[in-house]
């Protein structure tokens, strides 16, 4: 069964789906990795949300910015996949349509992220280039990482 990927505002997301959002993000980030961490941090209005549906459960999340609104340049965050699906490869599809989705809605050709150092390999399948030190983000171990987009016809 493949994945419906949908991409709303803030605005946009029904309450039932915030919800789904949160928990799936507090399984994975508090839950999964043990780590107690502020994930509301009022940067979810700014975002563009980028929904994966599998059997009309939310099983797929990210959140995408345009330059300014987090860091310097436009970023992609929050990636997740729930954890018993991800044995069938959906985390590749979320950063592919998170990628079009910022060429689309932000006209960049640049995309910034913070990255789970164990990570580093599959950013890099989708051109993402590690920049900077390693560094600790809420007791885990993060990098730097930037991919340039091709140029829009």
């Amino acid at each position: 069964m493949a994945v419906n990927f949908v991409i709303k505002r803030f605005e946009e997301l029904t309450t039932l789906e915030l919800y789904k959002i949160l928990r799936l993000r507090a399984e994975a980030f508090v839950v999964e990795q043990d780590c107690v961490y502020q994930d509301i941090d009022d940067k979810d209005q700014k975002a563009l949300h980028i929904i994966g549906r599998k059997n009309q459960e939310i099983i797929g999340y990210a959140r995408i910015f345009r330059a300014g609104d987090y860091f310097d340049l436009s970023s992609i965050g929050r990636v997740v996949i729930s954890q018993n699906e991800r044995q069938f490869g959906y985390g590749h599809d979320l950063i592919k349509i998170s990628i079009a989705a910022i060429q689309k809605h932000f006209k960049t050709n640049t995309v910034k992220i913070s990255a789970q150092t164990h990570l580093k390999k599959f950013y890099e399948s989708h051109g993402f280039i590690k920049f900077g030190e390693e560094y600790l983000e809420d007791g885990i171990p993060h990098i730097g990482m930037i991919r340039n987009l091709p140029k829009l016809e």
